[in-house]
């Protein structure tokens, strides 16, 4: 008895096949990136902390007059990182600091990604006015300095929404104002794209600027969002800190922003705290680094112009 004829495969199931090979591939190749790895293990060190704030340090320690610890105590057994000027142990405050910290890095970045990703595909793809009208709309934000715009837009959301929290308004500020870098990058790659034969095969099909986008243009320019997407998390995560550090945080959730804003209000290292300001310091920077080695790993494998290069 013939056995039945095996049945090819869908094109979804062809795809999902494909995709799984690219990831295998990429995981791959970033395991042999070091300076991908060392990012990784770093990031991912933040986010345990981050994720298990509540189980490692008691929120209610962080509270002024919940304080048990000595004002401005160094750095000892009982408090590892020091005390700041009301006895609350710094340690606690950078945990915590790192929820708020990451949450507005990455909750930024999703909406810088989001509206530098649609910006930049349909400058690209849609030529003449449209394509003009958004390249000038992003342009206009190219030009404004970032730190006075974002100041700026905090302090309206603040004055004319007031219940609106200070954390969800940072977040909506930084995305809003961080997104023309992504579009320009995005409208680059969408532009040559566009004059690649596949597209043009499909424009000749018929194919309309819905299934020209969202099955060609798109799916060739998500690799260089996702390795702009880590590096702009840094520059979100040091946007947060800035703003912070100028009083437009959020002063009910500590942040490393607003644990610096702290220290240098209160004088830390001409009265001697020297750790005040050093170890949320030493928090932004290694955060930062762990994001861009991992944006720099992952854009040397997707970009193979890149590769070879340390």
């Amino acid at each position: 008895m013939n056995a039945a004829p095996a049945v090819p495969p869908t094109a979804r199931a062809l795809a999902r096949q494909r995709r799984r090979a690219a990831l295998r591939h990429f995981w791959t190749a970033y395991r042999r990136d070091v300076e991908g790895m060392i990012g990784l293990v770093l990031m991912l060190g933040w986010v345990v902390l981050a994720l298990t704030a509540p189980v490692l340090v008691d929120a209610e320690s962080l509270r002024v007059t919940q304080a048990s610890g000595p004002p401005l105590a160094a750095p000892s057994v009982d408090h590892p990182l020091g005390t700041d000027e009301d006895g609350r142990s710094l340690l606690a405050l950078i945990i915590w600091g790192s929820r708020v910290s990451l949450l507005v890095g990455l909750a930024a970045t999703v909406i810088s990604m989001v509206i530098g990703t649609l910006v930049g595909v349909t400058a690209g793809h849609f030529r003449g006015r449209p394509g003009g009208l958004l390249d000038r709309v992003t342009d206009f934000f190219l030009v404004i300095p970032f730190l006075p715009l974002a100041i700026v837009l905090a302090t309206v959301l603040r004055v004319r929404w007031p219940t609106v929290p200070q954390v969800i308004a940072v977040i909506v500020v930084i995305g809003i104002t961080s997104w023309p870098g992504t579009a320009r990058l995005v409208r680059a790659q969408a532009m040559a794209v566009e004059g690649r034969p596949y597209l043009e095969r499909a424009r000749a099909l018929g194919g309309g600027h819905w299934h020209q986008i969202a099955r060609h243009v798109l799916p060739n320019v998500l690799p260089v969002v996702f390795a702009n997407t880590t590096l702009s998390v840094s520059l979100a995560i040091l946007a947060e800190t800035t703003l912070s550090f100028l009083g437009l945080g959020d002063p009910l959730r500590p942040s490393w922003g607003t644990v610096l804003d702290g220290a240098y209000s209160a004088g830390a290292i001409s009265r001697g705290a020297w750790w005040w300001a050093i170890f949320p310091g030493v928090a932004v920077a290694s955060t930062v680094l762990a994001f861009n080695l991992c944006g720099r790993a992952t854009e040397r494998i997707l970009d193979p112009r890149l590769k070879g290069r340390a």
